[in-house]
């Protein structure tokens, strides 16, 4: 049994543990979510959840930094 995200308007559980200058949209769903900075993700933990899913555990992030 999945269970289903909260709406949008509720942020992701990781927005209400950062520094509000660390939260911004998730780059899928725009929900707030802890996204700058250390430990700061573009996903929100719904749509990672969704996308490890779909693409399977090995799904992470690539540093974009020289």
């Amino acid at each position: 049994m999945t269970t289903h995200p909260p709406p949008v308007t509720e942020p992701d559980p990781s927005a209400l543990t950062c520094p509000g200058d660390k939260v911004g949209p998730c780059a899928v769903c725009q929900r707030k979510t802890h996204r700058y900075g250390l430990g700061g993700s573009p996903l929100c933990g719904w749509c990672m959840t969704a996308m490890r899913e779909k693409w399977g555990p090995g799904v992470h992030y690539n540093s974009v930094r020289p």
